[in-house]
């Protein structure tokens, strides 16, 4: 993978603190139509956003070019025109538990995505094969930088119906690249189940780095837990469009033919209404969470076939 692994470290010292991925969402509905039921819980699972559509942080190139990641996109989409554009860290401490039974990434299409709605909107886009026209695939490697046990990858390559597989063991500084925006995946457990599940994280939470290999996990100056770096589950995900030609590359960068808010409400209204299911225009609908619920319950699907 990374000719210097340990840039991944430098990198995640520099940008700290690091605040939970909770914060991509604002409510649990909108968590739920991408994690599974239940509430919102604020679990020591940070984020970092080092290469964006809009901004990157300095160094990030050896990761967001990685030449070997770029080949791999194209050999997975057949198709050259690969352009890198997103690298995120995920670290994990002491999450003692399977976080859902699997989940998809965020799409994109052309004129809607991550840049101007919400995520949950355009999972439920993505889940009920609606705008697969206008669908620009992404290719996503998920690479891994921690040596500790477990904490390793479940993902179901076959389709959701299929059983699962596990990448673990000796994954650092290894990578898989895949449609991760089709193809159901989750991250195992790290940490043993009677440690329990920390308390007393809410969205303003850091991850700070104090000196040397000292982190802590702080909630507006109040320690709630110290480790080693060594404990810190770090992943890095690294994310590209894949073009299937020039002149969908054009549409998307240029906006052309781009698809309109309404548009995607009316192809949602009319798929539902002829299953029958009762739709009524929501005034706020990337919002609402009646309606987000109503998507997700909807579109939105996960695993049947999950063993542990």
């Amino acid at each position: 993978m990374l000719d210097d692994p340990g840039l991944v470290r430098r990198l995640l010292e520099e940008t700290a603190p690091h605040y939970p991925v909770q914060r991509y969402f604002s409510s649990g509905a909108e968590m739920r139509s991408q994690s599974g039921p239940g509430a919102m819980i604020v679990a020591p699972n940070f984020r970092g956003d080092w290469a964006t559509a809009a901004s990157r942080v300095p160094g990030i190139e050896p990761i967001l070019e990685h030449p070997r990641l770029v080949d791999a996109a194209a050999r997975l989409f057949g198709s050259e025109l690969v352009r890198p554009w997103g690298v995120y860290a995920n670290v994990t401490w002491q999450l003692p538990f399977h976080q859902g039974n699997g989940h998809t990434d965020v799409p994109a299409f052309v004129g809607i995505d991550r840049s101007r709605y919400p995520t949950w909107f355009l999972s439920a886009m993505g889940h009920s094969g609606l705008f697969e026209k206008e669908r620009v695939d992404i290719a996503t490697a998920v690479a891994w930088f921690y040596q500790g046990s477990d904490g390793g990858f479940a993902y179901w390559p076959d389709g959701p119906e299929r059983p699962h597989r596990v990448h673990e063991g000796r994954i650092f500084n290894t990578a898989c690249v895949g449609d991760n925006d089709r193809m159901y995946h989750r991250v195992r457990p790290v940490g043993a189940p009677e440690q329990g599940l920390l308390a007393g994280m809410d969205l303003e939470t850091r991850l700070e780095h104090d000196a040397g290999d000292a982190w802590a996990i702080r909630r507006r100056g109040e320690t709630l837990a110290e480790m080693p770096g060594s404990e810190l589950r770090i992943s890095v995900s690294w994310k590209a469009y894949v073009y299937r030609d020039g002149e969908q590359r054009r549409r998307h960068e240029d906006g052309r033919d781009a698809l309109a808010l309404d548009a995607v409400l009316d192809r949602f209204q009319d798929d539902l209404r002829g299953r029958g299911v009762p739709f009524t225009r929501p005034q706020d609908p990337l919002h609402e969470e009646p309606f987000v619920d109503l998507l997700t319950r909807s579109y939105v699907r996960a695993p049947s076939v999950f063993d542990g």
